[in-house]
């Protein structure tokens, strides 16, 4: 069998009566080039591999190959017969049948990964669901050194951007506080089954081992973010007040105290200027 076979797959899932599920946002990854690339960036010799989400089992074999031990996280049990037969004698692989969101993780990483020098996450994750895992697997603290990650393009481009440009969001400012994003490479619509409607880019996210900068709450500082690309097109001082709920002379003088002009809007901060905003609140 061919994993990367549009054919090979179909015929798989035909013969199990699988259907994909739009509320699942299902788009297997099939694709002889892409998978391996994928793979690569996160593999070595004593290497362990989170997996979310291994639908048809395509990128799983690859990582298989690759790694000493893969894991992957399941939700959808319709898949169990399917990856039985895509994964045949892939002995390195064990599959869990839960939500990516509600298991333990630092659980199953200590369990399943005895003797790995190092853990990386791998996921072609559903568009609908991208921004919560990432922020997950981010906001845990996971003893995992690298996250790469299968997004649409647009959301990778939001991702990796630079903190203090157009493109940036709050979630930007999370991603740049935890972690190094990168732009791997893109990837066309039709390397799925079924084929989105958008393409598709691979992301690198590397962990730091500590934030870029200092702040007094991460609460705060986070709040200062999502305040920053609340009302975007507006002054900062606007949604300063409104989300913390002081006026609007007293954001002037913590704009003022920290540098930053009145008339600045929240996308325009370097990340270390949002820090110092937050500071100064010190909630």
């Amino acid at each position: 069998m061919n994993l990367a076979n549009k054919r090979d797959v179909k015929s798989v899932l035909e013969a199990q009566g699988f259907s994909f599920k739009k509320s699942l946002g299902q788009n297997f990854l099939i694709d002889d080039t892409v998978c391996p690339r994928m793979a690569e960036s996160v593999s070595g010799e004593n290497v362990g591999v989170l997996e979310v989400g291994p639908g048809a089992g395509v990128l799983t074999y690859e990582l298989s190959k690759r790694c000493k031990k893969v894991v992957s996280v399941e939700l959808d049990t319709r898949l169990k017969p399917i990856l039985e037969q895509t994964l045949d004698g892939c002995d390195n692989v064990k599959i869990i049948w839960n939500d990516i969101l509600k298991i333990d993780l630092h659980k199953v990483i200590a369990e399943e990964f005895e003797g790995c020098d190092t853990v990386n996450i791998c996921a072609n994750l559903p568009y609908y669901i991208t921004s919560p895992v990432i922020m997950m697997l981010l906001e845990s603290h996971l003893p995992i050194n690298t996250i790469a990650v299968m997004v649409q393009k647009e959301a990778a481009d939001r991702l990796c951007a630079a903190v203090g440009t157009r493109e940036a969001g709050a979630v930007t400012v999370a991603v740049d506080y935890y972690s190094q994003a990168e732009t791997l490479f893109k990837v066309p619509s039709g390397s799925f089954l079924p084929p989105p409607k958008v393409d598709s880019a691979v992301i690198k996210l590397t962990l730091r081992k500590k934030p870029p900068v200092e702040v007094k709450s991460e609460k705060t500082f986070f709040k200062v973010a999502r305040a920053c690309f609340a009302q975007r097109r507006k002054v900062l001082v606007n949604p300063l007040t409104a989300s913390f709920g002081f006026d609007k002379d007293t954001a002037r003088n913590i704009l003022k105290t920290v540098g930053v002009s009145e008339t600045i809007r929240g996308e325009a901060l370097t990340i270390g200027q949002i820090a110092d905003i937050a500071n100064m609140i010190g909630e």
